[in-house]
């Protein structure tokens, strides 16, 4: 008896709370709601403004594909960039529109465009590819020691991405032009060991090669090597 008692007590509790609190309840639930009507539109918008971008770079490339054109031009490029910030066509379209500026031989704007890129876009998995176009475009422009930076940079932050071999090899190039074949014969080795069946690692087999021919001395020094990783090997340390 007691317990029902207890029971129907706190019901009444409960009920006189609701009473004098149902205007704050009340608020507080059509808030509830209306926020959750902001974030679904929201999120509505941030996807239909997706769709709407890669649309608008498909566009641009089929323009592109009537006209003869081998891809999409850069103006186009350029302003489905600036119309859809942010989204992921955006990201594509200024990276095919820095291609297009090194393409053409304007190695300026296309360095501009890549290190646009990597203001903006920093947590993009394509940041590898803007750095090594960064580099590219230093190197067209014969800043050989800007580019040296730029390529070592990726070598030695980024060695596990698909453009390492790439820096790796631009790297050695450079180093066999400023007469430096041990460093140059490290890079091509490293490079023919991470890509055994690629055209990339055919070509710096042949480099190594030729290196190798033309000082003779590189043929005993011991060369670097690269973990599966891609990070150099430590050579062994003597025991005394």
């Amino acid at each position: 008896m007691q317990s029902d008692v207890t029971h129907l007590t706190l019901q009444d509790q409960v009920l006189t709370w609701f009473e004098k609190n149902k205007r704050q309840l009340l608020f507080g639930t059509v808030a509830l709601a209306v926020i959750g009507t902001v974030v679904g539109i929201y999120l509505w918008r941030q996807n239909q403004t997706q769709v709407e971008a890669s649309e608008a770079l498909s566009k641009a490339a089929s323009s592109a594909m009537v006209a003869g054109a081998p891809g999409a031009s850069t103006e186009a490029l350029l302003k489905v960039a600036a119309d859809y910030a942010g989204t992921d066509a955006a990201k594509r379209a200024v990276l095919l529109a820095a291609g297009n500026y090194f393409t053409d031989g304007n190695y300026p704007l296309a360095q501009a465009q890549f290190e646009k890129f990597l203001r903006d876009y920093r947590e993009s998995a394509f940041v590898g590819q803007a750095l090594l176009g960064v580099a590219a475009c230093k190197d067209a422009q014969g800043k050989t020691d800007e580019a040296i930076t730029a390529y070592k940079d990726i070598v030695d932050h980024h060695s596990t991405e698909s453009v390492a071999p790439q820096a790796r090899f631009a790297l050695g190039r450079l180093y066999e032009k400023q007469n430096k074949p041990e460093l140059a014969r490290d890079l091509y080795l490293q490079v023919a060991q991470m890509d055994q069946n690629g055209a990339l690692g055919a070509e710096a087999g042949m480099r190594m090669a030729e290196l190798n021919a033309k000082y003779p001395s590189l043929v005993t020094a011991k060369p670097a090597t690269v973990s599966p990783s891609g990070m150099p090997v430590p050579k062994p340390v003597a025991k005394p």
